[in-house]
């Protein structure tokens, strides 16, 4: 392993003093980056105790400590307990999961994301059938019944909408499909993005009552307990909505054609 870097040969980096401590921690984590990339520090060596970057930066113990953590956070240097804080092999970045509002530019685009819920929800449905409660259930009910009522205040339902879906993924007890609708927000209801309703051949009245009654058959096999029943009926409400926006697309793609 290759000896501790002196502070002598890194004090060039270190932050004009003056600054506001909370504030030196961005620039902290340059430097010591910026060590690490131009081989004053290497993979292996130890970094410079705590003490010695309070010294070489003149802040508090707390700010080294958040420098650090970012440190780690990054993946540049790892902690070992008792030992000390040493820098890592730069390892390939993995790449994070994200659904960005741009990404629901074009029906399209829609359409992708309605069949990744098809998969997850479907199951998370069965899931909630089979370990709903009452408040659970009650939830949902309540969910069901501001989707009415803000269909006869001719409103689009939007929130109450995914209240249903977001209700269903509580249910199945597992926090990650939560977690997952939190994520991806009220977007994830195509109106959000298409005109769907307004644009539904059978008109936005009909067109919601069948996203109720869709919803209310989720609800039904949840509430007897039928997993089967309810990861079919989730799966039909989802599809429905697929191959209704497929064939809003076809049908623009006949009329723009030359």
């Amino acid at each position: 392993m290759s000896s501790v870097k002196t502070l002598g040969s890194m004090a060039p980096n270190a932050p004009a003093r003056g600054r506001r401590p909370r504030g030196l921690v961005p620039e902290i984590v340059s430097a010591l980056e910026a060590d690490i990339r131009e081989g004053r520090l290497q993979i292996g060596d130890k970094l410079p105790t705590e003490s010695e970057l309070v010294n070489r930066f003149d802040v508090s113990r707390t700010v080294v400590r958040e420098a650090i953590s970012r440190l780690q956070a990054s993946g540049l240097v790892e902690t070992r307990h008792g030992i000390g804080t040493f820098v890592r092999e730069r390892q390939t970045p993995t790449p994070t999961f994200r659904i960005a509002p741009e990404d629901f530019a074009t029906a399209a685009d829609v359409i992708s994301l309605l069949e990744l819920r098809i998969s997850l929800e479907s199951e998370a449905a069965s899931l909630a059938a089979q370990r709903r409660d009452d408040a659970g259930l009650a939830a949902m009910g309540a969910a069901l019944a501001a989707f009415e009522a803000a269909i006869l205040a001719e409103s689009d339902a939007v929130p109450s909408d995914f209240q249903f879906h977001m209700e269903v993924a509580r249910a199945t007890g597992n926090r990650h499909f939560a977690d997952l609708m939190t994520y991806l927000g009220t977007m994830i209801i195509p109106r959000t993005r298409l005109k769907t309703a307004s644009d539904a051949p059978e008109g936005r009245l009909a067109y919601l009552q069948r996203v109720h009654h869709e919803h209310e058959s989720i609800f039904f096999a949840i509430r007897d307990r039928d997993a089967e029943a309810a990861r079919a009926a989730m799966r039909t409400h989802l599809n429905n909505s697929r191959e209704r926006l497929r064939r809003a697309q076809t049908a623009d793609t006949l009329v723009t054609s030359p």
